[in-house]
């Protein structure tokens, strides 16, 4: 198979600080343009991480439904604003920053006092408006992350007098591919083309993004390798289902704590603890009347965390 190589096709910076690249990947063999873009686009979209404000102490402000004399947004609209502040970081250690301004006076990203290894990517990003001689006053936490953090998941261990946002660590914003057929005399398809779109928030370029999951990728099958299982596992004998039944026969299924639905189903099926719970196999309890795959999923996901049990 010949070398693979990238082309960067298109390269573009917005004003508010966003990238977008195009890139070609050629020299595929039939099929691998849909794996190595799926592949890619999933681990750019999962597992790239950021920086960003994950909760702020504004001064004057006990919750988010505070408003400050002289300021003309409330609080929650600032924390709003504070979301989309962009950053990018050196390092992956948390950090606190602040902000002080008098009025009157427009503050902008640009006015937050960043600790060393931090930077602004779009300084012109709007927060407030202070419309008096009044001073606002503002502590960051930074945390570096990956995915989504909501509120309702956060830690409660958060430093005192400390406001919670939802936050997106997430630098990558947008990915698309497209395969290209390449055809050998103009009948059989010899190679593919793939074309790669990708759109980021500015804390990383499209680049070295696609390198970075790259080497993700490389990461996670060098594990694979090295780590090869060396013993074969034999398969279970019928008896250790029976002791493992006879183990849970006095548990009851109240103690997986479903939802009502599926607890429901469960009991109008007289299925009242563990024991008979082990009895169904997985088609078997899928076919108990108003029990769907939802359900079915989390009775086996509930069984799995809290006894260690599959059913087969």
């Amino acid at each position: 198979m010949a070398d693979l190589c990238i082309k960067c096709l298109k390269s573009e910076i917005t004003e508010s600080g966003t990238t977008y690249g195009q890139f070609l990947i050629e020299l595929l063999s039939p099929g691998q343009g849909i794996t190595i873009g799926t592949l890619l686009r999933r681990i750019l979209l999962s597992s790239l991480g950021g920086t960003a404000i994950t909760s702020a102490r504004i001064n004057g402000a006990t919750h988010e439904f505070s408003t400050i004399e002289g300021v003309r947004e409330d609080i929650l609209e600032i924390l709003l604003n504070l979301k989309g502040v962009v950053f990018k970081s050196h390092d992956k250690e948390t950090k606190l920053g602040r902000l002080k301004i008098q009025g009157p006076a427009v503050i902008t990203a640009n006015d937050i006092e960043l600790p060393t290894g931090l930077n602004i990517i779009n300084p012109n990003h709007y927060i407030a408006t202070i419309s008096t001689k009044a001073v606002l006053e503002i502590e960051f936490k930074f945390e570096y992350g990956k995915g989504y953090k909501l509120v309702s998941n956060s830690a409660k261990e958060n430093l005192a007098d400390f406001l919670d946002l939802d936050v997106m660590f997430m630098p990558i914003q947008k990915v698309d591919f497209q395969i290209e057929n390449v055809y050998k005399n103009n009948k059989e398809i010899n190679n593919e083309n793939l074309y790669l779109d990708v759109w980021t928030n500015g804390s990383v370029t499209p680049q070295d993004a696609i390198f970075e999951s790259s080497q993700l990728v490389i990461d996670i099958f060098r594990q694979i390798l090295e780590n090869k299982p060396t013993d074969i596992i034999e398969n279970k004998e019928n008896s250790d289902l029976c002791v493992s039944t006879e183990a849970h026969t006095n548990i009851l299924i109240e103690e997986l704590q479903l939802s009502v639905r599926s607890y429901n189903c469960l009991k109008r099926a007289q299925i009242n603890s563990i024991a008979d719970l082990l009895k169904y196999s997985p088609e078997k309890l899928q076919e108990i009347k108003n029990f769907g795959q939802k359900s079915a999923d989390e009775v086996f996901e509930a069984l799995q965390n809290k006894f260690g049990i599959t059913l087969t």
